[in-house]
């Protein structure tokens, strides 16, 4: 999970660059279709596909169907959202993955949880607003904030209904079909997107974005979800999301983009508490 906040973020700074030159159906589509292959490939070498896995097949729709949501609301808010601010919406996904938690598993908050999540999703609001307290109290939030906001809550369902859903397939295998399913689902929703885009005369940024995306932010989170999904509770899963905000500034200071101001900068503190105090909670495992 600390590799897949660092590999999360890269996606977030690229995103806002790409954002507004791809339709974001079609960008997401293009990057499940890419991330799939070097999972089959690593399927096949690995025992190859078994007929088992497509037992109840509804089950990689209904999981492909909350990744592809989240990605594309993603984009869509990074579209107007800053890339730290919208980091910092990510970080709210604990919370509401605690809840689910519990609906989905009956997995149990303890009260060391519960405040490690009240500090972090405080940090968090705190950066959303961008340390302007009178745009706090007026609970003045952006579009762009407001639809990844969204998506954030599709990407909390899925954590707990990845345990859920499972019937003992294997972890590549598993999330191959749940990237097929996700590609199925994109690809219904905006294909009329996919075919309008002029694929040649994208910038550059762009590619790079989708290359990015499908193989770091894609394959290799997809993997390592699914390996901390069966191993921890849905909320400390979710809890390392809180280191986000604070690789996307090493991001946008490496991209040359300057760095939030100090009061800002008291937010991202809070969201790496809430981890501290996350990590060192003993929650019993469901």
């Amino acid at each position: 999970m600390l590799a897949f906040s660092a590999l999360v973020a890269g996606s977030f700074s690229l995103g806002s660059l790409a954002a507004n030159h791809i339709a974001p159906t079609a960008l997401n589509a293009i990057r499940f279709f890419l991330a799939a292959i070097p999972i089959a490939l690593l399927v096949q070498a690995t025992g190859g596909f078994r007929r088992a896995a497509l037992v109840a097949p509804w089950r990689y729709f209904v999981l492909g169907g909350l990744f592809a949501a989240y990605f594309v609301l993603m984009f869509e808010g990074l579209k107007t959202a800053p890339p730290v601010s919208t980091a910092a919406v990510f970080t709210l996904t604990p919370v509401i993955t605690a809840v689910f938690g519990w609906l989905l598993l009956r997995q149990v908050t303890t009260p060391r949880m519960a405040l490690a999540l009240a500090v972090g999703a405080g940090g968090a609001l705190w950066v959303i607003f961008r340390a302007d307290l009178s745009a706090a109290l007026a609970f003045e939030i952006g579009r762009g904030e407001a639809v990844y906001f969204a998506g954030c809550v599709a990407h909390a369902v899925y954590t707990p209904m990845l345990r859920k859903l499972n019937r003992g397939e294997r972890g590549l295998e598993f999330i191959f079909w749940v990237m097929v399913a996700g590609f199925v689902c994109l690809m219904g929703w905006g294909w009329r997107a996919v075919w309008a885009t002029e694929w040649t005369a994208l910038p550059g940024i762009v590619w790079v974005t989708i290359l990015y995306v499908a193989f770091a932010a894609s394959a290799a989170t997809f993997v390592l979800l699914q390996f901390a999904g069966q191993r921890l509770p849905s909320a400390k899963v979710m809890a390392y999301t809180y280191l986000t905000p604070s690789w996307v500034i090493v991001w946008e200071f490496a991209l040359g983009h300057g760095v939030p101001r100090a009061l800002v900068l008291v937010g991202v503190a809070l969201t790496v508490l809430a981890l501290w105090l996350l990590l060192k909670d003993e929650t019993p495992s469901n």
